[in-house]
């Protein structure tokens, strides 16, 4: 039997349940998607049961449940990545989906997620052509560097181009011409103009220009206005004009509203923030330096970081130095420090392949594009513990008067650059106690991420069928204990209508007399619920066996639930999984009797339980005939 195509069925579940419009809200427990639908008449029940990869579907509890088994948190993503639905945006169409800042960082993390590799890759060659020109391997005058150069900034510069495609997925708008928008924004003859000695006009209205070179937040509004633009254009217009006039309609309005809206407004906030941070370094140095080192990633994220640049390089003109530059070396080297923190801690293989990368091409380069977007702003804790360290160093780099006599992106190889202006003392305390609050507060109070699932890849998933059983065990059985003390009922006494019915395996049921949940088996866990009522072990031998505490527990969200493993955990049998409070799960007014089933019946001779009655936690109760 061929694997299962998550990406495909995904959509095809979309059509048969009526489509997104008819679904109120969606989740997903340990083995099940769970659907509310708005009308379940306009459901196919009988069409999505013939889909490769659906078990059985069984509405139930007001929820339309269709039965995946332990592969559904891949289907749930793929749900999630053609509709807006799931829990990155507040599991459902309509009401909270949580405060604006955290949905701010759920957005600009999802639309930089798909570049991520480029970023770091891109980072980490700029970090060796910052080493190559400083050990004088490299001649910046060269045209090998020139062409090196380019390839290592193209995608910092075209920032918004690439921007513009995730944002167009996201805001479900045509993605060519979003492209567009973002390619007029970065145009030649476009960032030519920020240094037009004439005033710059459009239609005898005066443009305020900035630069839109590796720019984040302008093309998002402006690819989210195209939504609403592109929407009404396609209904008022009729099919035979639309195709063409609707992308050109849009170019037309959104590339002069944005220069004639986002663009004075950036520049006018950043010249507002940059003339008040520099008129404080001339009154309380070290609270300038506070504000401009804590502040400025944030910044960057905004655009607002080009309002400091003319009066950086108009004082490296006239005096030879700019003390505005200062606390920006603790404020790089704090967040590339939590970014460090983040590849020494986590547990997530992938995750540490982003932030090795990042790390170093923050520390070595000044390039922290990477390490925001991909490491440090998703998990948020990093990110704020980095703008701790750049605010309290750039506070002790701005006592001391700290500054640079070059432009220089911020590093570790710039560091020459700050040994003559100010206290070069102070300027490097400021940086190592930057360094060490961000790596520091990262390391022991930041998120230790589960580590990846041992069998993340759909199409490595072994499909169903006796034939997948290896020879070598023919006759073999496998003892399953008993994961809770208490009395055990038949599977088809439990009051859940899919393991009742047996279509997610064969198994046993426990109504407990205590809290304690162990692992029936040794083996892996593949699969580990946030709330902690659900967890799939798969042995060596191949037996895929779900431990489910409760029914339609998943609706606690965790409440009452302590979790002891992870998924990606190696557990023995007997290894407490889960410590439950019995009495708020039956207080709650849910039935908290634990079933334990095996998921890949199929694949095995027998199934059946070896228990009746009361047990103990441990006891036999079930047995795996191979």
């Amino acid at each position: 039997m061929a694997s299962v195509d998550y990406k495909s069925l995904a959509p095809q579940i979309l059509e048969k349940v009526g489509g997104e419009e008819n679904i109120a809200s969606m989740a997903h427990c340990a083995t099940r998607l769970r659907l509310k639908l708005r009308d379940e008449s306009k459901a196919d029940k009988a069409g999505i049961e013939k889909l490769p990869g659906v078990i059985t579907v069984m509405p139930a509890g007001g929820q339309f449940q269709i039965v995946i088994g332990n592969n559904v948190p891949t289907l749930y993503e793929e749900m999630t990545k053609i509709t807006k639905l799931g829990e990155a945006h507040g599991g459902q169409v309509e009401g909270p989906k949580g405060n604006l800042f955290n949905q701010f960082i759920e957005l600009i993390s999802s639309l930089f997620l798909p570049t991520l590799w480029p970023l770091a890759g891109a980072g980490l060659l700029k970090a060796f052509l910052s080493l190559g020109t400083n050990f004088k391997v490299l001649d910046q005058a060269s045209s090998t560097y020139t062409i090196l150069a380019a390839t290592a900034d193209s995608i910092f510069y075209f920032l918004p181009i690439f921007l513009a495609v995730n944002a167009a997925k996201r805001f479900k708008v045509n993605q060519f011409t979003a492209m567009a928008i973002a390619g007029a924004l970065v145009y030649p003859t476009i960032v030519a103009l920020t240094s037009a000695k004439d005033p710059v006009t459009f239609f005898g209205l005066p443009v305020v220009m900035m630069n839109y070179t590796s720019s984040v937040i302008p093309i998002i509004i402006a690819v989210w206005l195209q939504g609403y633009l592109e929407r009404f254009l396609n209904k008022v217009l009729p099919s035979w004009l639309r195709n063409f006039t609707t992308p050109m309609v849009t170019m037309l309005l959104m590339v002069p509203l944005i220069l004639l809206t986002v663009g004075p407004a950036t520049t006018y906030a950043a010249k507002g923030i940059s003339n008040g941070i520099n008129a404080l370094f001339a009154l309380a140095p070290w609270l300038g330096g506070a504000i401009m080192g804590g502040l400025w990633q944030v910044f960057v994220l905004f655009g607002l970081h080009w309002g400091f640049v003319p009066l950086m390089i108009n004082d490296l003109a006239t005096q030879g130095f700019s003390v505005l530059t200062g606390p920006l070396l603790p404020a790089v080297l704090a967040q590339a420090a939590a970014t460090l923190a983040v590849f020494l801690r986590s547990r997530s293989a992938k995750r540490r392949e982003v932030a090795g990368p990042s790390a170093l091409s923050g520390f070595v380069a000044g390039v922290t594009e990477p390490a925001i977007y991909g490491v440090n702003l998703p998990l948020k804790l990093p990110f704020y513990f980095g703008i701790a360290g750049g605010a309290i160093g750039g506070a002790i780099a701005g006592m001391g008067g700290g500054g640079a006599n070059a432009f220089v992106f911020p590093s570790l190889l710039a560091i020459p650059a700050y040994m003559t202006v100010g206290s070069f003392a102070l300027t490097m305390i400021g940086t190592g106690v930057a360094v060490a609050i961000g790596f520091g507060l990262t390391f022991f109070f930041g998120p230790r991420e589960e580590a990846d699932p041992v069998d993340d890849d759909p199409e490595a998933t072994p499909a169903s069928g006796p034939a997948l059983v290896s020879s070598a065990l023919a006759g073999e059985k496998l003892v399953l204990a008993a994961p809770v003390a208490g009395t055990t009922i038949a599977l088809s006494d439990v009051a859940d209508k899919v393991f009742a019915s047996q279509a997610m395996g064969r198994g046993i049921g426990f109504v407990p007399s205590n809290g304690t949940i162990v692992s029936p088996v040794d083996g892996t866990v593949i699969v580990a619920m946030k709330s902690g009522h659900a967890f799939g072990i798969k042995t060596d031998s191949g037996v895929e066996v779900l431990v489910h505490i409760g029914i339609d527990t998943v609706q606690l969200k965790g409440e009452g639930f302590s979790a002891k493993v992870a998924k990606g955990d190696v557990v023995k049998k007997g290894q407490v999984l889960c410590e439950v409070d019995l009495a708020a799960v039956q207080a709650a007014g849910f039935d908290p009797t634990t079933v334990l089933i095996v998921t890949n019946t199929g694949q095995f001779a027998d199934v059946a339980p070896a228990a009746s009655g009361t047990v103990g936690v441990g006891a036999d109760a079930a047995v795996v005939t191979f």
